[in-house]
């Protein structure tokens, strides 16, 4: 046996899908049969790339470097056959109305974009809320967008659109570099009941009541918020020494801030590619998600907090069953961070 492009196909059905049967549906296989193929597959390779948990499969340390390879290949494969014409992302001058929310991604995936498919001009759209992206793709006026959900709390949304994973991962804490927990490895939600919190407004779908719902499962309901979401002022705040904020992993903190992850992980956010299935051909969806997904590994990569935080999940403690990072799972926080 040789690896094929459909033996790629395959894995990344899988690691999108997070379950063999219904990845097996998506490619129109029986369970059995794409089972036998996994087998195959990771006999050839050596290793193994999925892990069973109690919601489907979860990729191995060596899977989410094979999958993304897979994805890589797959995508260069398809520009091959788009140099001629056959089905190019954007060919004749085409615009993809692209929203997006307060994401890190954005700057490379642009950078990536106008490498990978030279033929597409973006025109961004910046919106705070995910659940105003969500409108503006129903209403026809964007084509996709970048946007986040929250375990427990998918994202709803009409058939006209589809959406896809990019990463989910866990929500951080920013305090003050003299705050009395900053020489903890990890932070306990409830040991910060008493700090005055920075909390980003209502997105639309599900946060901050994500965040208070977090804080009354740790027993207290926080003594003092302000709505607050422009991170160069927040940070700035918080280094005064003025309150502390849950923020994303990949946040880039300024002197006198530290990160720190949140005892047991309450909190998890998930980054989605959203799309107007009619607006946007299959080629250019993958191409957004294929450098979404490498914009987004490289940003997690550069923030040591999470690197830590990785190595400790792994050696100590296995990650939450329902979430590892990496994982382009469907199924997230909103920190605005």
């Amino acid at each position: 046996m040789e690896l094929e492009l459909r033996h790629l196909r395959v894995l990344c059905a899988i690691a999108d899908s997070g379950s063999v049967g219904r990845a097996a549906a998506v490619l129109g296989f029986t369970q059995p049969a794409l089972s036998t193929q996994l087998r195959r597959i990771e006999r050839l390779l050596g290793e193994g790339l999925f892990v069973r948990s109690n919601t489907g499969v979860e990729l191995t340390a060596y899977g989410v470097e094979v999958v993304s390879q897979a994805r890589d290949v797959l995508s260069r494969a398809e520009a091959l056959g788009r140099r001629h014409g056959n089905g190019s992302p954007g060919a004749g001058g085409r615009t993809l109305r692209l929203g997006v929310t307060n994401t890190p991604v954005l700057p490379d995936l642009l950078g990536n974009l106008r490498e990978g498919c030279p033929d597409l001009t973006v025109s961004v759209c910046s919106v705070y809320a995910t659940g105003e992206l969500l409108r503006l793709l129903e209403a026809g006026e964007l084509d996709a967008a970048l946007g986040m959900d929250y375990p427990g709390l998918p994202l709803r949304h009409s058939d006209a659109l589809a959406h896809r994973a990019i990463n989910t991962v866990p929500v951080f804490v920013a305090v003050h570099s003299g705050h009395p927990l900053a020489h903890r490895v990890e932070v306990p939600l409830e040991e910060l009941s008493e700090d005055t919190w920075f909390v980003s407004s209502d997105d639309g779908v599900g946060w901050p009541a994500a965040f208070f719902d977090a804080c009354d499962a740790a027993g207290f309901t926080p003594a003092s918020t302000h709505e607050f979401h422009i991170l160069e002022q927040l940070q700035t705040m918080i280094a005064m020494g003025l309150g502390v904020a849950v923020v994303q992993p990949t946040i880039r903190p300024v002197d006198g801030v530290l990160v720190k992850p949140l005892a047991g992980d309450p909190l998890w956010q998930r980054h989605l590619l959203v799309w107007r299935q009619e607006a946007v051909e299959p080629a250019v969806a993958e191409a957004l998600h294929h450098h979404a997904v490498r914009v987004y590994r490289n940003l997690l990569a550069q923030a040591p907090h999470l690197q830590s935080w990785v190595a400790r999940a792994y050696s100590g403690r296995p990650p939450s069953p329902r979430h590892a990072v990496g994982q382009e799972r469907n199924g997230s926080v909103n920190p605005k961070g």
